[in-house]
């Protein structure tokens, strides 16, 4: 069987993670889809890096990888938005279908990527992009693609979901469930993708590119981290019968009209997603026909993004072999828009730090009562 030739950008965590796993992962492609894959370049930032078991000489110049004849499909693993972004459109404009767990190439540049991609006819790839092990977009593009999506929900990102878990447990405080984290690799020293929310809003963008085929301006999008969290709001939530969590949210709420956040968000104790704890993720969504549907697993990891990666790699040499054109992203979403941040309508949880004097809470009642909030 001659095997696909593929072309890493980028090899640290993820893609040794995908180099470890594809001797096996391989054995199980060529029974189950009747394809082989074959690593032929990497490109690296620093080839003179000592790495163990790469299959081939690494490179600096990612240029002569895409270009390499013997490479058919790309995989960038490089992050960012920026060279991330050459190397998506090279690969597009060489006609070489592109693989990716790029969330922010994605989320924030989707919308130029995109069009390319699809004016040319190259597919592109984006599994492990959301949720790592979990396949949440192929269950949207294949398994409810008869549904119509009520609404989309989700623990989609680790680190904060580890965080919260340990202040709930041990009752420690956010910094030393952070440092914690640090500790054990599950946050990176500059924090701020994670704890303030980013990775969640790109992800819960993509969400809804394949929930609604409207892919939301990024800036636009309300996020608001677990920063600003405490003990004493954990504590607060447990006694009112609550599990607190980072949820993104992706939902329709009128005629052409949707809303995608990410915030903390008090959930029952007695819902599924507020027994997902530590780096475990979770997905939560409702289809007209389906019902309720509930994904849970890794959602972070070498391991668990080479199962997705190694599946979008498997599809593509499917595809490749049968000159068949690929997944279609989906269409109809031209006229949908955001909806704005002031126009969210649920419950919400306050706290308040005052005086504990009579007349007090009265005054509080009273300015809620004015603006015809009410209060539980």
């Amino acid at each position: 069987m001659d095997k696909v030739g593929i072309g890493l950008v980028g090899c640290g965590t993820v893609g040794s993670g995908l180099v470890r796993n594809l001797p096996e992962a391989n054995r199980l492609l060529q029974q189950r889809l009747g394809v082989g894959l074959e690593i032929r370049a990497i490109a690296v930032r620093d080839p003179s890096k000592k790495r163990e078991n790469l299959p081939v000489q690494p490179v600096a110049d990612w240029k002569s990888v895409v270009s390499n004849p013997s490479v058919q499909i790309v995989v960038e693993l490089l992050g960012g938005t920026t060279e991330s972004l050459e190397v998506a459109k090279a690969a597009v404009a060489a006609g070489k279908p592109l693989v990716t767990a790029n969330k922010a190439l994605l989320a924030e540049r989707g919308a130029e990527l995109i069009p390319l991609a699809q004016k040319a006819r190259v597919p592109i790839y984006f599994e492990a992009s959301v949720a790592g092990g979990i396949p949440v977009l192929k269950a949207l593009r294949e398994g409810l693609v008869a549904n119509q999506l009520l609404g989309l929900q989700g623990i989609i990102n680790g680190t904060c979901n580890y965080i919260l878990s340990r202040m709930a447990e041990e009752g420690s405080d956010f910094s030393s469930a952070l440092q914690q984290a640090k500790e054990l690799g599950y946050a990176e020293a500059d924090d701020r993708l994670d704890v303030d929310g980013i990775d969640a809003a790109h992800k819960a963008a993509i969400l809804c590119l394949l929930a609604y085929g409207f892919l939301p301006p990024f800036p636009k999008v309300p996020v608001e981290g677990i920063r600003n969290l405490s003990a004493q709001d954990v504590s607060f939530a447990r006694q009112l019968g609550y599990a607190i969590k980072l949820l993104a949210v992706v939902r329709p709420v009128g005629p052409e009209r949707v809303e995608v956040r990410v915030s903390p968000t008090l959930i029952p104790a007695r819902h599924p997603m507020a027994s997902v704890h530590g780096v475990f993720n979770a997905v939560g969504l409702v289809g007209n026909l389906s019902g309720p549907v509930q994904f849970t697993g890794r959602g972070a990891g070498p391991d668990a993004t080479s199962s997705a990666l190694l599946a979008d790699l498997g599809e593509a040499a499917r595809h490749l072999q049968d000159k068949s054109p690929g997944p279609v992203l989906p269409s109809g979403g031209e006229k949908i828009r955001l909806i704005e941040p002031g126009d969210s309508v649920g419950r919400f949880y306050v706290r308040f730090e005052v005086r504990d004097q009579p007349g007090v809470l009265a005054q509080i009642a009273g300015i809620f009562g004015a603006e015809k909030i009410g209060i539980s």
